[in-house]
Parts: structure tokens; C-alpha cells; sequence
């Protein structure tokens, strides 16, 4: 087991990361703030199978994305399947949740939740959390090229929300 320590100096450099990925995955912020502490009791309890092949940063984002998908499955599995019910979801962010938004931010953020769950997760991961195509295909669990291949479908899908919506799309990638 790591101590205490470590785990607490993983959560101060990467808990806030982790914490706006799984907002913008489940659009709910006191569940995204459970989930994330859920996370990081799963990275203290694996810790010592961690072998180190990837970064720090890249084992975390991978836990944080299957403990989203087995919470939506348990919680939600016709919503995560097949995206019914989509009218009931308020896409808006909370102004308690993001005071400081600029308009940009509000507009990318609607646009993105319009997106499909894998667009949606490979444009936060690639675009906004800036990770390489080989960490996104491994927190994703997918092949290098199949992570390129829906980024280019996703930026395009973006392209068009954003369009549709009457933003002018260069703004934001």
C-alpha cells in the first residue's frame, strides 16, 4: 500500500483534472465530486499493481473513466446505451458550478453534451485535457488509430453543433 502521503500528492496535482473530467462525463457536479474521491480510494487500493508503464496522470484518467462507465451501467443503463430520455437532461451548467464560464466556454460546454458519449470523451481527453494519442487510447482502452479516427469524426460533429448553434467554430480549437 502507498502512504497516505503520496495518494494526498497525487490528489492535490491531478484531483481537480480528474474531477472537471468526470463533470463534463456525467453533467452532474456533487455526483462528479463523489466519483472523483470514489477514484482516488480505487488508486489508493491498486496503487501497488500500478507497474508504472504509463504516466501517473494516464493510470488515474483510466480509472476515472471506467468508474464513470460502471456507474452509469448500474445507474443508467438504458440512458448509456441507447440515450433515451435525453429531454430530461439539463445540458446548462450551474452558475453555482461555474461562475467564472466565459461565453466560449458556456457555448463549447452545450455543444459538447449535444455530442455522443465516445466523441464527446475523446474531444475532453485529446483537446482539453491535452492528453497524447497513445495516453487517450489507453485510459480509453482503444487502438491508436481508432482514437484518431474519432477525434476527426468528433471535431467535425463539434464543428456542426457549433455551427448549428451560430458559433463561429475557429474559436474554439
Amino acid at each position: 500500500m502507498p502512504d497516505s502521503k503520496s495518494i494526498a500528492s497525487l490528489f492535490d496535482e491531478y484531483g481537480e483534472a480528474i474531477l472537471t473530467f468526470i463533470f463534463l462525463m456525467v453533467q452532474d457536479y456533487p455526483l462528479a465530486e463523489d466519483l472523483t474521491q470514489e477514484v482516488f480510494i480505487k488508486a489508493f487500493e491498486k496503487y501497488n499493481s500500478f507497474h508504472h508503464q504509463s504516466t501517473e496522470k494516464t493510470w488515474l484518467f483510466s480509472i476515472a473513466h471506467h468508474h464513470v462507465i460502471d456507474h452509469l451501467r448500474k445507474k443508467h443503463p438504458l440512458k448509456h446505451f441507447f440515450k433515451l430520455s435525453m429531454n430530461e437532461m439539463d445540458t446548462k451548467p450551474q452558475p453555482e458550478q461555474f461562475v467564472a464560464m466565459s461565453t466560449q466556454s458556456e457555448e463549447l460546454y452545450t455543444a459538447l453534451q449535444n455530442l455522443s458519449w465516445h466523441y464527446r470523451q475523446v474531444i475532453i481527453l485529446r483537446k482539453l485535457k491535452e492528453f497524447s494519442t497513445k495516453e487517450t487510447a489507453e485510459i480509453l482502452n482503444w487502438s491508436e488509430s481508432k482514437v484518431k479516427m474519432t477525434l476527426k469524426r468528433a471535431l467535425i460533429a463539434l464543428k456542426n453543433e457549433l455551427l448549428k448553434e451560430g458559433f463561429i467554430y475557429e474559436e474554439f480549437i
